[in-house]
């Protein structure tokens, strides 16, 4: 995030808070399928991504009152925090957030709200990956490339086992927040961690079926780096060169993309639902090759819509992975 944008970020807050006074609780407004922050005498969660929200609300149940900051096919990268979401904050007793830099957002508006409760860093103890590349382990390497400038792939809970690691951090801090319903929370977690090792063998199963040489993606986005390297896929490019969605590719970028589709032998792009597919389409018609897209985009930022199978984490990465197989398959 650039110094202009922080600024606006801070001049918006502030603007908000000041605004604060008029408004009502926000709890529609700022709450996806888990009520308001305030509700009753549930522990209060605010979590940031739909993919956070659903592990919180999934490892919660009934004893968690999550408000989702971020909607469905809204971009994580850039959000511009609302009035509600800074109200939320200020009335929760933990914040969970995905981690490793996709929230930039998050931590001028924790301050603005004054919030005193506890923030959850689901990412805690995932192996990240840079640039394709896999990174240490754990947090203190992070903290130290990030001063030297370099950027990590947020994007982990495309590999279930990283999912599996996001919820057990969220199982053990609402534990904490709330010991008389940790055998709950800890009940969750253990029927939850069976379906995401099912979800990881059913991808394996999936792409086992397809040879190596046809398991080859091209995407809008580089958002898919832990699920190539954990089926064995190769990442020929994605539309926008980048991890977050701000890039665009140069005339060079673009002719070599096209003649990279075509060098590989790549079947298809395959188009997300937080993105405009036309850039992908351009190319698709350059390269001569077919786009995946409309109902059947990946959710490679976001979830579907709520009580749609896709608005769960298990049923976008089902979706994901019925999608992508059938288009590698041909």
């Amino acid at each position: 995030m650039n110094h202009v944008h922080r600024s606006f970020v801070a001049a918006a807050t502030a603007a908000a808070l000041v605004l604060l006074g008029g408004c009502g609780s926000g709890g529609d407004d700022a709450t996806s399928g888990g009520g308001s922050a305030s509700s009753g005498t549930k522990l209060a969660v605010v979590a940031t991504t739909p993919e956070v929200a659903d592990f919180v609300r999934t490892i919660g149940g009934g004893d968690v009152a999550v408000t989702q900051i971020i909607k469905p096919n809204v971009d994580p990268h850039d959000y511009e925090p609302t009035p509600a979401d800074i109200k939320a904050i200020g009335e929760a007793k933990l914040v969970v957030k995905n981690g490793v830099g996709l929230e930039e957002w998050l931590d001028q508006t924790i301050e603005s709200a004054g919030f005193k409760g506890t923030v959850v860093d689901s990412s805690q103890g995932v192996k990240l990956r840079e640039g394709g590349h896999e990174e240490e382990e754990g947090h203190a390497e992070e903290a130290e490339a990030e001063h030297a400038g370099e950027e990590h792939d947020p994007h982990i809970w495309h590999n279930p086992q990283n999912a599996k690691i996001m919820v057990t951090n969220i199982e053990k801090a609402l534990a904490t927040a709330d010991a008389a319903h940790a055998a709950a929370f800890g009940k969750n977690l253990t029927d939850y961690a069976a379906k995401l090792d099912k979800l990881d063998a059913d991808n394996e199963a999936a792409f086992a079926k397809i040879p190596a040489d046809q398991r080859k993606l091209v995407t809008n986005h580089d958002a898919f780096g832990y699920y190539v390297e954990r089926y064995k896929l190769e990442f020929v490019g994605s539309v926008i060169p980048s991890l977050d969605t701000s890039a665009e590719l140069s005339a060079k970028q673009l002719t070599d993309l096209v003649a990279k589709i075509k060098a590989t032998g790549t079947k298809a792009i395959f188009t997300e639902s937080s993105l405009p597919p036309k850039s992908a389409e351009a190319i698709a018609k350059q390269a001569g090759v077919k786009v995946v897209g409309g109902e059947d985009a990946l959710y490679g930022d976001s979830l579907g819509a709520p009580g749609t199978p896709q608005g769960t984490y298990l049923g976008a990465e089902e979706h994901n992975t019925r999608v992508i197989a059938s288009g590698l398959a041909g």
